[in-house]
């Protein structure tokens, strides 16, 4: 097969959705149709079953929530798929965005008797900024949901994009029997399977046989009858350019822990969803995933994912051309040449050494300790993707260790944690205990730091909460003492320096941020790194 054919044929996403929307368990039943599992273990209560896939961390299944995002790949339909499930809780959003800038298009969960909610939102607008196409998912039909077409209003009224509708549900909770595929004019009824572990038996008929009618209330059919008649009258056509545009949103009803519609929704997206599309560099332009280039971009580092090895893993975005095993590549951000040997194809925390890979595809790369976030791989030394954007951390600890005969494993423990680069530390000028001052988006942060340096690296720690609630960088070369010497600080307010070396100035409250502006014009403050800044001038997001 040629380079170009097997770029036609990659499928890269991330489903995304609001905490509980059921994404996990989506993912899973990917996995079961696409053949990767051959029996899907439920994500809370696990019991005899199957372990999730996607949610491997021992934090993960003793909450049931995601809190890192996970790749996991497999082939369906003459496609190779990339997925990578991502956290759905706010104070995970910077590892979610991430993944949104190594995927070709989102598969968004909704919750159909929910609606559409916060984090929903933010997640959606963070696909509409980067162009990613968007194909939606109303889950839980098997509940008791809003009316299918409110919930099509609301997609459209409160995300602001077109919606057309794949299929439609055949009734509502207890009363939910099935789909009708409207492009096919077919109608899908499915059998329930205990706890929805294997496929569910599915019977296929057209929307007019008796069959129907028989399966369905009366009011039911009715109502769909009349649904579907509107649909077709007053509805958005459906039109591939303006879902590859994310102008418009495919729509598929189900239940994933009932399998009920997944197959359909599987089948669709990968019909319909691009393949690898061209990425911007810094100086030559839009560059073809075609390339004879190879490049690549790192959107995750993961620590300790083999607890034997304590091992981190790169994962990394192949953007053009193919990769093979022992490559020599040129690293952006060092200027020197490294050898990819140590290359891993990535199921969840499982993985196998993989010898060749093409554009779009996921790739782990082992025992590389320079690997930063957004550094660029290539064996073309001009070719450089822009840095990945961070979010302002909002949420400030101290984490304190176990005392002095822990001291090696909590100082190896954090500073594996913190090349991850979700959590930061900083250093604040003058102060005497070299204590570390973690910043964070949200505050599960330091419960996972937390858990995972006394699980992984038998490390006990105590967080100290830090009196800030707010973080600014500094403008200009000056440096944390030439700061320090110049300025008189209001109460409360601190001065510290980042892990790359740069000012910031840490407050106790927003106010006191234009407090100090107005009291320090010639200092200016900025949400980012100066160094992301310069890569993104105004297209800033988070």
């Amino acid at each position: 097969m040629s380079l170009n054919d097997e770029i036609k044929r990659r499928r890269t996403f991330a489903i995304i959705s609001h905490p509980d929307a059921g994404k996990t368990t989506l993912t899973e039943k990917f996995l079961l149709y696409g053949g990767a599992l051959q029996l899907a273990g439920n994500v809370k209560v696990r019991k005899q079953q199957r372990a999730s896939a996607s949610d491997w961390m021992d934090l993960e299944k003793k909450r049931g929530i995601s809190v890192s995002s996970t790749v996991l790949q497999f082939e369906y339909g003459g496609c190779y798929v990339n997925l990578l499930d991502t956290p759905g809780h706010k104070d995970f959003s910077e590892d979610t965005y991430r993944v949104l800038t190594a995927v070709d298009a989102a598969v968004m969960v909704v919750d159909a008797g929910k609606g559409i909610e916060t984090q929903t939102r933010k997640l959606f607008e963070v696909c509409r900024q980067r162009g990613v196409p968007i194909f939606t998912f109303m889950n839980k039909l098997d509940r008791p949901a809003k009316n299918p077409l409110d919930l099509i209003d609301e997609l459209e009224s409160v995300l602001g994009i077109a919606a057309t509708p794949i299929n439609w549900p055949l009734g509502n909770g207890q009363q939910f029997k099935g789909v009708f595929d409207r492009l096919e004019k077919q109608a899908h009824f499915f059998e329930k399977v205990p706890g929805g572990s294997y496929r569910a038996p599915v019977s296929i008929m057209g929307i007019e046989d008796d069959e129907v009618k028989a399966q369905l209330d009366p009011t039911v059919f009715e109502s769909v009858s009349e649904e579907l008649a509107m649909l077709d009258e007053a509805g958005h056509p459906f039109d591939k350019e303006q879902i590859l545009a994310g102008e418009l949103t495919p729509v598929f009803f189900g239940s994933a822990s009932n399998n009920f519609g997944v197959e359909l929704l599987l089948k669709g997206f990968l019909q319909f969803s691009p393949p690898p599309q061209s990425q911007t560099t810094l100086d030559c332009g839009e560059l073809d995933p075609a390339s004879e280039d190879f490049s690549a971009f790192i959107f995750k580092i993961q620590a300790n994912m083999d607890p034997r090895h304590r091992d981190r893993i790169a994962f990394m975005r192949i953007c053009s051309g193919k990769f093979e095993r022992d490559m020599t590549v040129h690293h952006s951000r060092t200027g020197k040449k490294v050898r990819l040997s140590s290359s891993h194809k990535l199921f969840g925390q499982d993985r196998e050494t993989l010898d060749e890979a093409y554009a779009g595809d996921i790739l782990g790369i082992v025992g590389h300790d320079e690997f930063g976030i957004g550094d660029t791989l290539s064996t073309n030394p001009k070719l450089q993707f822009r840095d990945l954007p961070r979010f302002t951390p909002e949420c400030f600890s101290y984490i304190h260790g176990g005392g002095a005969a822990q001291f090696k494993r909590f100082r190896s423990g954090l500073d594996q944690l913190l090349q991850e680069g979700v959590v930061q530390s900083l250093q604040i000028h003058g102060s005497q205990q070299r204590i570390p001052l973690l910043a964070a988006v949200g505050p599960l942060q330091f419960e996972v730091v937390q858990y995972r340096m006394e699980t992984e690296y038998n490390a006990e720690t105590r967080m100290e909460p830090a009196p800030f609630s707010a973080m600014r960088w500094v403008q200009g070369e000056k440096s944390v003492d030439e700061l320090a010497a110049e300025i008189s600080l209001p109460t409360g307010v601190r001065i510290a320096e980042d892990i790359k070396g740069y000012a910031v100035f840490l407050f106790p409250e927003e106010w006191a941020i234009r407090y100090f502006q107005d009291n320090n014009p010639s200092i200016k403050l900025i949400e980012l790194p100066p160094d992301v800044v310069e890569n993104f001038g105004s297209e800033l997001t988070g």
